[in-house]
């Protein structure tokens, strides 16, 4: 028996060995990376660099509606209404967002077109509503277009009445949908409007779907009825989504705290990345309020949380994780942007002796080894935007935000760029 047990303790602290010297699957031992996409997010050495110039604004362009897209509608389609589209990264297709008059007011339905304004294919089904229609997104290579949808709620005359949340559209659309009249239908010399596609699944929550460059094979990449996915980007080789996710039950508790102070509903969720075969894999059991962003090379994800960034490994045998804490470097950084706001508000008449008195007051009352006080910095505030511009470089904005529905209440305040310069550590 103590032979036994000996045997199995041995074999237990082999297996304890192996495990912690497991190599990074990323890079060989003893290599050195030529990028840093070869080096896991555990091994990355980092720089703060505080109150920096913003980063580009590359990505911020005005969306322009296509005046081809918008004909059809109006010469075609009458009982339907434009709302928005979104061409492709390559220019040569436009999912077209629309509802009709009988639709709940949060729901909308997507079709594709070419550039000239030809419908191609009906992207939804009748039983399919679209959600949160200012974050569908395409692809970077023009091959796919990811949105939130769930099943739709019907609208008659005697008012508001949910569909049946256990239908899944196969065949037909709900029978209290009423179809418009469609001039491409009635118009013998005009070919015959696309048919919704069929057989697509729909959830009581709001899953993430895609569809083809045309719009063909619409489906659902992810199936977690329960979950409430939101906030989501293709990565750079459009291989895979990163999205924020919560359950329906921490939705409706946040709503229901946003609508009693008056606030703009602003949701939180745990980051989560999902491929394009939909296998899915959660990143982080903290939930944020930042959008998560992708390395250029497509390797890594970052997510902020309060006033530490994070940093995953999007892929490989075994990914890792990076927690970087900057509140020791943002009271710092802060109490210095402080001290330069105070000096440029003092009056130009002031005396030398009063300029140096407020200038060393601060530092004063600090030793070497003792942090700035939060509560006596303004401009200490949470991260709330990220920007990964270069494999190397991830920016950061810090700022305080309050979103009231009056909008005249609304307040953002002291908003700094800052940066961190990843390097590899050996």
């Amino acid at each position: 028996m103590f032979l036994k047990l000996r045997c199995s303790l041995i074999v237990l602290a082999l297996s304890i060995f192996a495990v912690a010297c497991q190599k990074d699957d990323r890079m060989p031992q003893g290599a050195v990376p030529s990028t840093l996409a070869e080096v896991s997010a555990a091994r990355l050495n980092f720089r703060y660099e505080a109150d920096v110039p913003a980063p580009d604004p590359s990505d911020s362009k005005i969306e322009e509606r296509s005046a081809a897209v918008q004909a059809d509608f109006d010469q075609t389609r009458p009982q339907e209404v434009l709302d928005r589209t979104l061409p492709s990264p390559d220019k040569k297709h436009y999912v077209a967002v629309y509802h009709r008059p009988s639709d709940v007011g949060s729901e909308f339905r997507l079709d594709m077109y070419t550039s000239d304004g030809k419908l191609l294919r009906k992207i939804t089904p009748d039983a399919l509503a679209v959600h949160f229609p200012d974050t569908i997104v395409w692809a970077p290579d023009s091959s796919t277009a990811a949105f939130v949808g769930m099943v739709r709620a019907s609208q008659d005359e005697s008012g508001s009445v949910p569909v049946d949340p256990a239908i899944t559209p196969e065949n037909s659309a709900p029978a209290n949908i009423t179809e418009p009249t469609n001039a491409n239908t009635t118009n013998s010399n005009t070919a015959a409007a696309p048919a919704p596609p069929t057989g697509v699944l729909a959830f009581r929550t709001e899953q993430l779907y895609t569809c083809g460059t045309s719009g063909e094979n619409t489906k659902p990449l992810t199936q977690n009825e329960g979950l409430i996915y939101f906030y989501y980007a293709w990565s750079p080789d459009s291989s895979m989504l990163v999205s924020l996710a919560s359950t329906s039950r921490e939705w409706q508790i946040m709503l229901s705290s946003a609508e009693q102070k008056g606030e703009n509903f602003t949701p939180a969720g745990r980051p989560r990345v999902i491929e394009k075969n939909g296998r899915e894999r959660r990143l982080d059991d903290a939930a944020t309020t930042v959008r998560p962003v992708w390395s250029p090379d497509s390797a890594k994800v970052s997510d902020a949380f309060g006033n530490q960034v994070r940093i995953y490994d999007a892929g490989g045998i075994n990914p890792t994780q990076a927690a970087i804490p900057l509140r020791n470097q943002l009271l710092i950084s802060s109490q210095a942007f402080d001290r330069d706001q105070q000096r440029k508000l003092q009056p130009t008449n002031t005396t030398a002796e009063t300029n140096a008195a407020v200038n060393a007051a601060p530092e004063g009352q600090q030793s070497a080894t003792t942090l700035p006080d939060e509560k006596t910095l303004v401009s200490f505030n949470p991260i709330v935007e990220l920007d990964w511009t270069a494999d190397n470089i991830l920016f950061f904005r810090t700022a305080y935000v309050k979103r009231m529905k009056n909008d005249a209440d609304s307040v953002t305040s002291f908003a700094r760029w800052h940066r961190l310069i990843f390097s590899y550590q050996p």
